[in-house]
């Protein structure tokens, strides 16, 4: 990934890094701007560094920490997706490792202009305070993906579930950035039993995150369940609710605050392409970055 300086950021991928010379090329082919395919092997040993700034890791979970480690040793910046690795242990490596360099992590969400105005609302005390949150998000995975053996479903690259580490973080995450608290304790309950998901303990999950001064958000995921979700956040005087939250819709938030109701539509926006845009502006300006690892392994 390439940036520029001007009166606004631009950047683009000038370097593609994949499993194969032909799974790269194919990439590399389709974008005018890409002119290195690279093997994860030719990252390691630093072939095209100078033809990028900073580094974007879409990979399987863990394999974050690999690649961030060598984004470290040629002194990259990294924009990771989420969750930032499989395990607490390996995520708190990976930051350590990134020490020395700018480390964000990919929460698409807290680029989302309804999310946003979710947060004024909330630091404003227009519905009161916080009581409840309520977050979902489900979908068929295997409608999408009928490989048995896709990563999702393999504990060694996705961790130790397949619907919380993947679906999870989406309420969790968004919830911490509309309270603008972090949680205090977690509880919870797991079930698989269809064929396909034998192999990750969550199929379906709910669980209750507790937040500060006795916010309780209670939270659902599944891989293979209707494809629906939506956050709702119930105050003492008012509600805010989001639906189609997560999944990529046009969303349409919901304020109601005593015996008004008002419904906004927002419009879809590219929200890695606006938080590729965030990230290139930190990089720089040299402002920190608001989803750092820190944020992440908390």
């Amino acid at each position: 990934m390439r940036a520029r300086s001007g009166s606004r950021w631009w950047g683009w991928t000038t370097t593609v890094v994949s499993s194969s010379t032909e799974k790269a090329q194919d990439v590399a082919d389709r974008h005018e701007a890409t002119d290195h395919a690279l093997t994860y092997d030719e990252f390691q040993d630093g072939a095209a560094t100078e033809a990028y700034d900073a580094v974007y890791i879409g990979t399987p979970n863990a394999l974050h920490l690999p690649h961030v480690e060598t984004a470290a040793e040629h002194d990259k910046a990294v924009l990771c997706e989420k969750p930032i690795e499989a395990t607490v242990e390996r995520a708190e490596a990976l930051v350590e490792a990134a020490s020395d360099i700018t480390l964000a992590v990919e929460y698409r969400m807290h680029v989302q202009p309804a999310v946003r105005m979710m947060r004024e609302l909330v630091a404003d005390g227009f519905i009161g305070d916080v009581a409840h949150v309520h977050g979902s998000m489900s979908q068929r995975l295997m409608e999408m993906n009928p490989d048995p053996d896709q990563w999702r479903l393999d504990p060694d690259l996705a961790g130790p579930g397949g619907s919380v580490t993947d679906l999870g973080v989406y309420s969790i995450n968004t919830t911490r950035y509309v309270l603008g608290e972090d949680p205090l304790a977690v509880s919870g309950a797991t079930w698989s039993g269809t064929e396909a998901f034998t192999s990750i303990p969550d199929e379906r999950a709910a669980f209750t995150v507790e937040f500060p001064d006795g916010v309780l958000a209670s939270c659902s995921a599944s891989q293979n369940a209707h494809r629906a979700s939506n956050l709702r956040v119930i105050g003492t005087d008012g509600e805010l609710l989001l639906e189609d939250a997560f999944l990529g819709g046009e969303r349409e938030l919901t304020v109601t605050r005593g015996e008004t109701t008002i419904t906004t539509e927002f419009d879809q926006i590219r929200e890695t392409r606006r938080s590729l845009e965030h990230f290139g502006d930190h990089l720089l300006t040299g402002t920190p970055v608001e989803r750092d690892g820190h944020h992440a392994t908390l």
